[in-house]
């Protein structure tokens, strides 16, 4: 009885953790975007490839920044984009994994379905609703951020 203990405990010992760590630390996120009034009601789950991306500037929408956005709202780590995807609503931290992994934020934009890293020049597919990295620079998606939507209101927040 006294070796089964033993032995069991020696191999919860030698139990590696296995549990993901992104590279892209995780910074608190809080942005609430209504699709019902004026600057975001293009923003639908019809509309595939629409995307709305909020950082401290504020929000970028129609190729401009516009308004900024509540004192209240926290950005993540390079900044958040909202995507209709072919899965509905998603949302990520836009920091590039593969460059935070080696101490550098550097903060993705959004080409048609693709997230791109303007400095490792990694694209991460959008579209599928799982920003997987299309070039294999990276090893990493994109930081996957929790969001609700209820009554065109759509939360976004860390998972």
């Amino acid at each position: 009885m006294a070796i089964g203990l033993c032995l069991a405990a020696l191999l919860l010992c030698a139990c590696e953790d296995t549990t993901f760590r992104s590279s892209v630390p995780a910074y608190p996120v809080r942005v609430v975007i209504d699709t019902r009034i004026g600057a975001f009601v293009h923003f639908q789950p019809t509309s595939l490839g629409s995307h709305v991306v909020v950082n401290k500037d504020g929000y970028f929408l129609d190729g401009k920044w516009v308004n900024a956005v509540s004192a209240m709202d926290t950005w993540g780590y390079g900044g958040v984009v909202a995507y209709v995807s072919t899965m509905g609503y998603v949302a990520f931290d836009l920091a590039c994994p593969y460059c935070a992994g080696r101490g550098s934020c550097q903060t993705c934009s959004i080409d048609g379905m693709n997230a791109v890293c303007p400095h490792c020049g990694e694209e991460y597919d959008l579209m599928s609703g799982a920003a997987v990295p299309q070039k294999s620079i990276s090893h990493e998606t994109l930081r996957r951020l929790g969001l609700v939507n209820a009554d065109g209101r759509i939360t976004i927040t860390q998972q």
